[in-house]
Parts: C-alpha cells; structure tokens; sequence
C-alpha cells in the first residue's frame, strides 16, 4: 500500500448535452455489532462532549418548477434511536485503536446518498433502484426500521448514474421539502420534492455518461445547495466555465445561480474537477473528495472561482494556475466517494481501497500527522458517509455495484464509533 503524500512534502498518496440544453426492504434489518481492531491509532483525542457522549454510546449504541439552467444552523436531529449493547468486547494490545462497526440495516442495492431528518432518522438512495428509504429512528428487535418512502420512476439508471445525491432542507420541519440528484433519460438533473409526491426539477442539463456522473448534493453553511458533477466521459469540460460537467456547483432553493457566484449568471462555483461525488465543510471551508483517472485521488479545500486543474494535471503541480490537493493517494489505495467531517477530522468512504481514511486537520485547515486507514478490507466497497447527529458515522457498503463482491448480507449500512480517541465517537 502506498502512503498518501501532502503537498508540503512530509509523504504519507455518453454524449454530453450541450451547453444551450442547461436547460421494501423487510422491515426489520438485522444489525450485528463488532469490535473491530484498528492497526492504526485515529488521529487525536476530541473533545469533552464526545468523551461524555462515548460513554453513554457503549452502554446503550443506536440504537417548485425552476430554470432549466438552471450559516444555517446545524441540520436539525432529534434523539438517536436506541439499539442494544454491543455483545462482544475486544481488548486492546496497547498498539492500536477499536472502533465499534454496528449494521444498522442490510440488503439494501447499491445505497448512495445519506441525509439525517429532524428526528434522527435518515433518508437513504439507492442507486440503481431509484428508491428513497427512511431507515429509523425506530428500532426493531434486530435493527433500525427501514421503509421504502417512494420510487423515483424518473430515473434511468445506467454505469454509475441513477439516483444519488439528496439533502434535506434546513427548513424541514416547516416545507417538508428534500432535495435529490438523479439521472434522467438525457441528462443529470437536480429536483425538490415533498416525500411521496413527484419530484420538481430545478436544475437541468447537467451531462450524463456510463461513468464520471458526479452526484453530491449538500446544502453549505451559507444555506445554498451545492451539487457535484463530473465531466461524463468529456475532459475538456471541466475547464469550461460555460459547461456544467467537471464542476462545483452553487444554486438556491428554486435552481438559480446563488447571490455571490464567481461567474455572472452561472451556477459554477468552481471547475476543473474530473468526478467529485463527496463534499464536507468544517471551519468554514468546503472540502471535496476527488476520483483521480490513474495515478492520484485528492482531497481539495474548494474555494470561490478556483480551477482544480483537471485535465491538465491529477495531483499535485507546479502550474500556479491550478489548485494543489491538500492530500493525495494511489488510486489502489483509495477511489474515495464519500466524505465527511466530525469537528476537526475528515472521514473518506473509499470503493476500490476498501477501507475508510481519517485525515487530523489544524485549526488553519492544513493536514496534521499523517491519515490514518480504517476498516480495510473488513466490508469491501465503501461508498456513502455521513455524520450523524449524536456524533457517529453512517458508512454505506456498494458490494452490488458491479464491482464488488457481494455477501449474503450486502449491501449495508453501518454506523462507526470509536473506543478511545478520533473522530465518529457517539
């Protein structure tokens, strides 16, 4: 395994659409839990309100139409459900950190996108299904309730596109609205919808391909709903700042370009991207997950305006004109879509490395030490994470994307909580 390198040197690695179209499970879901070694200590030590939290997790675990061009408070959460307690311990060589792996829900397909209602429950997306599950926050007596909410019959599932991305509104508890990003019969597409009702699409036009479909959907702490997209198959794309594909995108509620934006009367907020599909902030800063071609993954501060470099360069350069990862990989070690944050700590989820990265930021948003691996080979493909709202980690497997290598119980859906130390403690 190659080590991730930083850019201060201390070493640790379809037809595009053009630019003028912009146009049941089982209800219950058995839920094991494992004390799993780690052959690496997680970064530092968080702090008090996770320490105190820690200890009650370990007693008790979890349980509008719109254009064709188309700091919120902290998403609501009420209390997690309740689960039983772990059912077996493993002790500690003084070498290594646990974390506590629990399987909140299996057998789902290809689950993609993750986002926490007001009441602790959480809005799951299938790929390939075009299903909206809610899994809890009731418990069963082996798991999280997991129920179909609706399928989307808009979407055209195909490679890596179908239904991916989707955030729930800040506003939840008064408009009830969710947002989702799908693949459409000609195009990647962004739509608000009222559960249960059919979706209202507000962004078109985004390209589509067998692969590179992009797919992120969050709303920032400046309550604007950002998207990710990739450059579907199209390289040059991603430098054209008239073009949606190889993109961060920046809009509002309704689908319009957001008050601020770098580009007039685009959507654009930053380019030169070949396929982003996870993104987080912490401190204020944006951060986002990046699939190399062949030689590096990257984690990137995004920032207004700033140009990312693809196709010119993958990893780091000394072009100035370009953006410098502040974390690079092997795509052996890594091919990264999910991303998330606990206070100072990034998570990735990471499908051909088969393993979770934690990387230690400062205060000033640099790398600190260096990233530490997880779970490595434990459950296979790991695609979604998500920070859930008593402290832990939501970490999807994606086993039946035609990539992986299924078992019974695939795909699942975990929940990561630490034994000492690091991020993703409840």
């Amino acid at each position: 395994m190659g080590p991730p390198t930083y850019p201060n040197g201390t070493g640790a690695t379809a037809e595009p659409l053009p630019p003028d179209r912009y146009v049941r499970l089982p209800a219950t879901a058995q839920r094991p839990t494992t004390l799993v070694r780690v052959s690496a200590r997680p970064p530092h030590p968080r702090t008090r309100r996770l320490r105190a939290a820690l200890a009650v997790s370990c007693a008790v675990l979890l349980v509008a139409s719109g254009c064709s061009f188309g700091e919120p408070g902290p998403d609501p959460a009420g209390e997690p459900p309740i689960l039983p307690t772990p059912s077996t311990s493993a002790s500690r060589d003084g070498t290594g950190s646990e974390v506590v792996a629990t399987v909140l829900a299996k057998g789902l397909r290809v689950p993609w996108g993750i986002a926490f209602l007001p009441d602790g429950g959480a809005l799951v997306t299938e790929r390939d299904s075009g299903r909206i599950l809610q899994v809890g926050p009731e418990s069963e007596p082996d798991g999280l309730r997991v129920t179909e909410v609706q399928t989307l019959a808009e979407v055209t599932a195909g490679g890596e596109g179908g239904l991916m991305g989707i955030a729930v509104s800040p506003d939840y508890q008064q408009d009830r609205t969710v947002f989702v990003y799908y693949t459409a019969e000609r195009d990647n597409r962004i739509a608000r919808l009222t559960l249960g009702e059919p979706p209202r699409p507000i962004l078109t036009g985004i390209p589509k391909a067998r692969t590179h479909n992009g797919g992120g959907l969050a709303f920032g702490p400046d309550g604007q709903l950002y998207a990710s997209t990739g450059d579907a198959g199209d390289r040059n794309q991603a430098q054209d700042d008239k073009r949606l594909g190889g993109k961060i995108l920046r809009i509002t509620t309704d689908g319009e370009p957001a008050p601020g934006n770098p580009f007039p009367d685009s959507p654009v907020w930053s380019l030169g991207h070949r396929n982003v599909q996870g993104f987080t902030w912490t401190d204020g800063r944006m951060y986002a997950i990046e699939f190399g071609q062949s030689t590096w993954d990257e984690i990137n501060v995004v920032e207004k305006g700033r140009n990312y470099g693809w196709p010119a360069v993958e990893g780091r350069s000394d072009d100035r004109r370009y953006v410098n990862p502040i974390v690079q990989w092997p795509t052996s070690d890594a091919s990264c879509s999910g991303l998330a944050q606990a206070e100072s700590v990034l998570a990735t989820a990471c499908l051909r490395g088969r393993r979770l990265w934690l990387v230690e930021l400062t205060g000033t948003g640099t790398v600190l030490g260096q990233p530490r691996d997880l779970l490595t080979n434990q459950y296979g493909r790991l695609r979604a994470i998500a920070a859930a709202p008593d402290g832990s980690f939501w970490v999807s497997t994606s086993n039946h994307d035609g990539r992986g290598d299924p078992v019974a119980e695939d795909d699942r859906l975990l929940r990561l909580v630490f034994a000492d130390g690091g991020a993703g403690r409840s």
